[in-house]
């Protein structure tokens, strides 16, 4: 969720990340999640002056701001239209065998929130699209409309952990039926009336849930994760480190899962009397646990209060 210091946003958590990654002069980085090219502009800072990075970011609206703002960088910045989860096609196509350091800043960027028009939010009115890359794949809309009532349930329940996820699948498939749900108002006010206590004042919005549910099943988030993930660990030369800012626990759950088990020798399950495996470390933890931004980061960056920070460091032996 990093953004532009120059346009007034800050880059979540930019000491942490700069401590964890610890980028260097002859080092080559990759951030596969531009968003507002705040991290990229601290990295290639601290990497200055042989330091080069690799940018990835789905959103061609990101992309284009990035390479505005990085222009002055010329040649040490090469930037792509791709998901994070493409960066060893990435490397491939570069000719790069293994990178020092990997960022990788999950969930929606401070632009995409501000942009009304995308759908992402419901603070102001807009269509249901809250497709990352608006070229491909279906909108928030066309979900709503076309999936079957059990489906619904599934996704507000698995994406958004949403309590009432039956109730409001319920709801929207009676809805639809004369009137199709096409604006974030119109979802946001259909949650609001269906679950206990919505209409009461709160702190946290009762759609809030359901929106992060269908963003993450509109643009495959998850699987993405676990994909980007796995190739981090292959890219990274030894003694590379890969730094994850997640905002929620089921991103966060696959990050700190993942990060455990290559971080760990035999992953025979325990009724097995001797390793049949041979699965060996390949990362070394450099959090044990989730490390979360400081108050004050917090007070400045609200969006920053859902942070959080594990990094590892890829072994030499591995």
């Amino acid at each position: 969720m990093g953004a532009s210091i120059a346009e007034g946003h800050v880059p979540v958590m930019p000491k942490e990340v700069l401590e964890y990654l610890q980028p260097s002069g002859g080092g080559i980085f990759l951030d596969g999640t531009l968003g507002g090219a705040g991290h990229a502009r601290l990295i290639l800072e601290a990497a200055a002056p042989a330091g080069r990075l690799i940018g990835l970011d789905r959103d061609p609206a990101a992309l284009g701001r990035a390479r505005k703002l990085l222009a002055d960088q010329g040649a040490r910045v090469v930037l792509f239209h791709r998901n994070f989860a493409e960066m060893a096609q990435v490397a491939a196509e570069l000719g790069i065998a293994g990178v020092d350091g990997i960022l990788l800043d999950l969930g929606v960027s401070s632009y995409q929130l501000d942009e009304a028009e995308r759908g992402f939010s419901f603070r102001s009115d807009a269509p249901l699209d809250m497709r990352m890359d608006p070229s491909v794949g279906s909108t928030a809309a066309e979900i709503l409309e076309s999936a079957e009532e059990r489906e619904l349930e599934r996704i507000f329940r698995d994406f958004g952990e949403e309590r009432f996820a039956r109730r409001i699948a319920r709801r929207v498939v009676e809805i639809r039926r004369t009137q199709p749900l096409r604006t974030t108002s119109e979802l946001a006010e259909l949650v609001r009336e269906t679950v206990p206590g919505g209409k009461v004042p709160g702190r946290i919005h009762p759609a809030t849930r359901v929106f992060q549910a269908l963003r993450i099943f509109v643009n495959d988030e998850l699987r993405h994760v676990e994909e980007g993930l796995r190739q981090a660990v292959d890219l990274l030369l030894p003694g590379g480190r890969l730094v994850v800012i997640s905002f929620h626990s089921l991103e966060d759950r696959i990050v700190k899962h993942y990060f455990r088990e290559e971080a760990r020798g035999c992953i025979c399950p325990p009724r097995v009397p001797r390793c049949v495996c041979g699965h060996l470390p390949r990362v070394e933890l450099l959090t044990r646990r989730g490390v979360r931004p400081a108050a004050e980061e917090v007070e400045a960056n609200s969006r920053s209060r859902s942070a959080v920070l594990r990094a590892v460091r890829r072994l030499p032996s591995s």
